[in-house]
């Protein structure tokens, strides 16, 4: 039988997928609350969310991954409320002292001096424009962004810079920003991916519990895409045994709904990733957790991860060969087989300032 620190009581994690709140890999002490005899009446764990500001000084982070087609990023807030038991970002929390499990989805931070910081990188005389990634962490769309607005704010420095941007979301909130987006589309700057992982509601309850529901989302490909948005729907990620059979119809539907190109990425389980995810499918999926975890380790070559570029996101084996040709068949049939447009990066400018001397030519 599980200990009270192996499971959190449902009160403790009502709305939230994490079953556990495992202290992180860097800490050297680890907590465990036990019942002496007297009854457990202290909450284990946070239960409601608790958002804290941080001070930055850059915003843009850059990288050299051979698996991403983009080199830089912004991320406006750290941990993620939407609470997706498979989020590959869950360990980045370990580097703020919490916890890849509940605190993740509760402990968030807001980075509410991103916008300025973002003007003060683009102005620097150094900056070469290119495609800036946002989402691609954690949701800029997430619950809190209707309060704190941290992306709209990018949102409107960057389309002053005529900068090009890349955004992948759960969020419906980003409808709000079509009076932006939709400009800014029409000067090819911006394309949306909007992230569908299943059409069964209960599962997508289940497996990310604050993400509006697919057929929302699906609502939202629509809209974005009625305002001259490019979408891409992602199918990210696929869970073998779970969700893959789901690959047709999710493509047929947000073909439907106006996307004009498809991706997708098998399940990934990162560090502490892997231990969450078995233990919320063995809870929330008990005749098929075998099952779905032998097809994960059979994606990764044996492993529950695999590290190695160039095969993490596609897996490996006869399995994600099948899928594959399965993709690929499917986005011909529904035209979502197309490469986009690169966006531009010619139209960048550094508009003036109040007070800055203007230009004589």
């Amino acid at each position: 039988m599980p200990s009270v620190s192996d499971k959190l009581r449902d009160d403790a994690r009502r709305g939230r997928a994490s079953l556990s709140n495992r202290t992180n890999r860097f800490e050297r002490l680890v907590r465990e609350a036990f019942d002496d005899g007297w009854g457990l009446e202290e909450e284990i764990g946070p239960t409601r969310t608790e958002v804290r500001d941080e001070k930055i000084g850059k915003v843009i982070t850059r990288n050299t991954s051979p698996d991403l087609s983009f080199d830089r990023s912004i991320n406006p807030y750290r941990g993620c409320e939407h609470g997706c038991i498979y989020c590959f970002a869950r360990p980045s929390h370990a580097y703020l002292g919490h916890s890849p499990g509940l605190d993740f989805e509760t402990r968030l931070i807001a980075r509410p001096g991103a916008a300025e910081a973002l003007a003060r990188e683009l102005r620097a005389p150094s900056y070469r424009p290119d495609v800036i990634a946002i989402g691609t962490n954690t949701d800029a769309y997430q619950p809190i962004e209707k309060d704190r607005g941290i992306m709209r704010d990018i949102l409107s420095v960057l389309d002053a810079h005529d900068h090009p941007v890349a955004i992948v979301t759960k969020g419906t909130l980003i409808e709000r920003d079509i009076d932006i987006l939709g400009p800014m589309a029409e000067r090819g700057l911006v394309r949306v991916g909007i992230s569908v992982t299943t059409l069964d509601p209960s599962v997508s309850r289940k497996m990310e519990p604050r993400v509006p529901a697919p057929a929302r989302r699906l609502r939202s490909i629509e809209r974005l895409s009625a305002a001259g948005i490019p979408v891409r729907v992602m199918i990210s990620p696929v869970v073998p045994g779970l969700t893959d059979h789901e690959i047709e119809p999710i493509l047929e539907r947000a073909a439907g709904a106006g996307a004009v190109a498809a991706s997708s990425i098998v399940l990934r389980l990162p560090r502490e990733v892997a231990d969450l995810f078995r233990e919320w499918v063995e809870e929330a999926y008990p005749d098929r957790a075998r099952r779905i975890m032998g097809r994960v380790r059979e994606l990764h070559g044996g492993r529950e991860y695999d590290p190695e570029f160039g095969t993490r996101m596609r897996g490996q084996g006869e399995w994600a060969q099948l899928f594959r040709q399965r993709f690929t068949i499917a986005c011909r049939r529904h035209g979502l087989d197309r490469t986009l447009a690169p966006l531009r990066t010619d139209l960048f400018r550094v508009p003036p300032r109040p007070g800055d001397q203007l230009s004589l030519f």
